[in-house]
């Protein structure tokens, strides 16, 4: 009988087979993972509560109320004014014919006489063309056809106004009164004609196309500058030698804007909000110098331009430009035109005199028929009712 005293592992060889026990120790028992038990959560861990989620969504809709209006108050694309040196008139048949109509005498009653002629017979006779305090009308239409359901504001407005109506200096009893109304055209540029434009009694200025640097096209002196408040101009210079302000109103908010900057009480930031455009806080004009356009202006206007409307379309506002010439024809007895007209057919052409963008602009824009308005001005020449300096129309 053979007793095996003692087994020492360094007595085995690398190829040596282990004992059963070692051999299933030494062998990797596959390992078995737990699955994790994830606690359950209480939905309102996960959820808002009614104070935060009203407080995010404020801020959402603050967001987007800002990512609309900053492109409009802090554009970053501005076109910079052209001013270009030039030393002779483009065109001298239009410093001629503007030359020989103001040699000849003024002529009573000639637009009135020739409106009769229009291939397209329009009242656009004895409209009122300011809104005067001491005679109230039933609004029925609202802005900017009327004042219903703003009548508190006009008030207001109407109060800080010392002479709402047609002051005398624009009253052709007894005088014949001549009256230019100046577009913004690029054709402008290089005309020479601000000599020949400071010669009119009355001289109708839209929005906020500039005088100042542009005297030797346009002109130095205004007699009307009208606008609405997103487009009054902001530089002061632009406000010298002019006579009357008219405000064209479109919202309950305008006519707070008149009140404001008459009074020198300036409007809320929250109310500056819902301006589509920043505007001005102050006019250097004394009260006497604003007025309210009558809507009755923007009324027959716009009824006229409908009438050469190719395609019928809802909701379409006259420019301020079409404005300005019916606004001349309640006044003057001889009206003319200089830089109207847009010339779709020459899309690289200059858009305005005073800057460098073209004409194929004005595609974009869908709130003006630009096209009726041009068959309403051609009529308008064509019967002798208007002249056209330029020959823009």
């Amino acid at each position: 009988m053979v007793t095996l005293n003692r087994l020492s592992v360094a007595d085995l060889d690398d190829s040596s087979q282990q004992l059963p026990e070692a051999a299933e120790a030494a062998t990797p028992r596959p390992a078995f993972h737990r699955k994790k038990v994830v606690p359950k959560t209480d939905s309102r861990d996960v959820f808002l509560n009614r104070e935060e989620n009203l407080f995010f969504s404020l801020m959402l809709l603050i967001g987007c109320y800002l990512a609309i209006l900053i492109p409009a108050y802090l554009p970053l694309d501005k076109v910079a004014a052209i001013r270009d040196d030039y030393q002779q008139p483009k065109d001298m048949a239009v410093l001629n014919r503007s030359a020989s109509l103001l040699a000849g005498p003024c002529l009573p009653r000639w637009c009135l006489n020739h409106l009769k002629h229009l291939s397209c017979p329009v009242g656009l006779q004895d409209i009122p063309v300011f809104v005067q305090q001491e005679r109230p009308e039933p609004w029925t239409l609202s802005p900017p056809l009327g004042f219903q359901g703003i009548e508190q504001h006009l008030a207001v407005a109407l109060a800080s106004l010392p002479q709402p109506g047609l002051p005398p200096s624009l009253k052709r009893e007894g005088s014949c009164m001549r009256c230019v109304v100046v577009g913004s055209g690029g054709i402008l540029h290089g005309s020479h004609l601000g000599s020949h434009i400071d010669q009119y009694d009355i001289i109708i200025r839209l929005n906020n196309a500039p005088v100042h640097g542009f005297e030797r096209d346009v002109g130095s002196r205004t007699t009307i500058r009208l606008t609405y408040p997103e487009g009054a101009p902001h530089s002061s210079n632009e406000y010298k030698r002019t006579s009357i302000f008219a405000v064209v109103v479109f919202k309950s908010l305008d006519l707070d804007w008149v009140t404001s900057v008459i009074t020198k009480q300036p409007l809320s930031f929250w109310s500056k909000m819902w301006f589509w455009k920043e505007v001005v806080d102050h006019i250097p004009l004394t009260p006497e110098s604003f007025k309210i356009v009558h809507p009755e202006i923007i009324h027959k206007t716009g009824q006229v331009i409908e009438k050469y409307e190719l395609n019928q379309r809802n909701n379409i506002l006259p420019t301020i430009g079409a404005t300005g010439v019916v606004m001349a024809l309640q006044m003057c007895d001889q009206v003319s035109l200089a830089g109207f007209g847009y010339d779709m057919q020459h899309p690289e052409a200059r858009l305005h005199y005073y800057e460098a963008i073209r004409m194929d602009t004005m595609k974009s824009q869908v709130v003006h028929d630009v096209t009726a308005e041009k068959l309403f001005l051609k009529d308008l020449v064509a019967a002798g009712v208007v002249t056209d300096l330029t020959g823009g129309v």
